[in-house]
């Protein structure tokens, strides 16, 4: 569909006369040391990298219902708990509709304003009035332009107001999150230049109706990508979860055959999760492979290896994995763990309660070493695991780290399963 744009400046915002064009050597530019601003939610500061930067212009995504806004208004509550100003605007909601949310989440300080507005122009000019220290606009796709013709939602409308405002936090400082609808496979609608023109994209990953919910950034200029923040939806709104491993191995089973407990870095931190699965005779001449929390083609690849280089016979098998809590596990160092979990339901056989497996799983069979090993098998014995089975090339680096665990290595995918069955 075409739409037509109106070639017009008259409310776009142009940068300051006093600013000069002329390129400066990056030697003579004076950077402070950039103090940033926390939210007072330890886990969402994690994730941005330490803090928000002044100036930085954020985008969060997730599905309907993941508890976006819940997140938002939490982070500026916290903001404004400060004595700092905050700014909420909602294209979504009305001002008594956020008022209703924030009374139930228990986050109304007098500092946290909140409007309902779409029009682009009134939004700066109540950031020049208010002078918020940070502002959430819920959400882009219902942002308003009066310069093009274009209805809200369409593209060149979001492309237009993330531009605009882009160049407001840049020039007042001011940092700005904006929350965006996700297409059906998940990737935030409107065009691909959007998350170019922002400076850092978070996903809330999770089930709705599943009490977890991890936010993960995918890009940020000003931090690490690897970082991960784990939240429990409660009535009183997103409650941040310090120690996620004790959480996603709370309600796991015993000696139940299909049970695996592995360990997965996410940025600087170790998080154990249990990787389940099921394993049973086709009724049907294709079977069935259904994977939650892994990669669908890494699981393919490994249970072919599995038939080449262990002999098991899962031609006929259906294959059910689950990660337990809901979580999403795309590491390599999982492999072995993987392995595992399907032969120990092959067999019909548990893994000890008390080992956890770590190693990367390469064609052939080999099992490669996995990077962090230290802080895997600390997190792994602070939950109170006594045994780890793990590649033969981190034998040297584990010997004395952890002295209060029995390690045992292989470096054959053959021999690691004798080793825990």
């Amino acid at each position: 569909m075409e739409e037509k744009v109106t070639a017009t400046s008259t409310n776009r915002l142009t940068t300051s006369s006093t600013q000069t064009n002329q390129p400066t050597p990056i030697s003579h530019i004076t950077v402070d040391i950039e103090k940033r601003l926390l939210t007072g939610i330890g886990e969402f500061d994690r994730v941005l990298g330490g803090g928000v930067v002044s100036g930085s212009l954020v985008l969060i995504g997730g599905d309907p219902g993941i508890g976006k806004s819940t997140l938002m208004l939490q982070a500026l509550n916290g903001i404004a708990c400060q004595g700092k100003t905050a700014l909420y605007v909602s294209g979504e909601e009305s001002v008594r509709q956020l008022a209703i949310r924030g009374r139930r989440l228990e986050k109304s300080d007098q500092n946290l304003l909140v409007a309902a507005e779409i029009d682009l122009a009134a939004i700066n000019q109540m950031v020049s009035q208010t002078k918020p220290a940070a502002v959430v606009i819920d959400s882009i796709q219902t942002m308003f332009n009066d310069t093009l013709t274009a209805a809200p939602g369409t593209i060149s409308q979001v492309r237009e107001s993330a531009l605009q405002l882009m160049l407001l936090a840049k020039q007042t400082g001011t940092p700005i999150f904006l929350v965006g609808h996700v297409t059906k496979d998940g990737a935030i609608a409107g065009p691909r230049v959007l998350e170019h023109m922002v400076d850092t994209v978070l996903y809330f990953e999770g089930d709705r109706n599943h009490i977890f919910r991890v936010l993960r950034a995918v890009k940020n200029r000003f931090g690490s990508t690897n970082e991960i923040g784990v939240f429990e939806m409660r009535d009183s709104g997103l409650a941040e979860i310090s120690n996620p491993s004790a959480l996603f191995l709370t309600e796991r089973p015993a000696y139940a055959p299909g049970s695996v407990v592995t360990c997965s870095m996410e940025g600087t931190r170790p998080i154990l999760v249990e990787i389940q699965a099921l394993v049973g005779k086709s009724n049907y001449g294709t079977p069935r492979r259904t994977v939650l929390g892994l990669d669908h083609n890494r699981v393919a690849l490994l249970s072919a290896v599995m038939e080449k280089q262990a002999g098991f016979d899962l031609a006929g098998q259906d294959l059910f994995m689950n990660v337990a809590g809901g979580v999403k596990i795309l590491e390599p160092s999982v492999d072995l763990g993987i392995i595992a979990a399907i032969a120990a339901s092959f067999l019909n056989k548990a893994v000890p309660p008390d080992m956890i497996i770590l190693g990367e799983v390469g064609l052939t069979g080999e099992i490669r070493a996995v990077s962090q090993i230290e802080a895997r098998l600390a997190e792994a014995q602070k939950m109170g695991f006594t045994r780890c089975v793990l590649p033969k090339g981190v034998a040297k680096r584990v010997t004395q780290s952890e002295p209060a665990l029995q390690i045992e290595t292989a470096g054959r995918l053959d021999a690691a399963l004798e080793l825990i069955f």
